[in-house]
């Protein structure tokens, strides 16, 4: 089932030729191309990695849920997968 929120839209060549002012890289362009930190040295020193991780680690993993599932931790926005795992873990406990 495709969420029409999300569908991609459906622009012709046509479309994309009228709007575009960024053409396709050739093999030249990617030649050419620097690294950002090259590009730009003083920018670059800005951006900080993210440092370690102060809480406990999680293990990655796939799972597969029904869609109702996923449906239902959605809804309620940003940080469905961690009330997942809060919900996986009342679980355990009460198990």
């Amino acid at each position: 089932m495709t969420d029409p929120k999300h569908a991609a839209p459906e622009y012709t060549k046509a479309d994309m030729d009228a709007v575009s002012d960024n053409p396709e890289w050739t093999a030249e362009d990617f030649a050419k191309a620097k690294p950002f930190a090259e590009a730009f040295p003083n920018l670059a020193k800005t951006i900080r990695a993210r440092g370690p991780q102060k809480a406990p680690k999680k293990v990655s993993t796939t799972l597969r849920l029904s869609p109702e599932v996923i449906e239902h931790f959605k809804s309620g926005g940003p940080g469905w997968q961690s009330r997942i795992d809060a919900a996986l873990k009342d679980w355990v406990a009460a198990h």
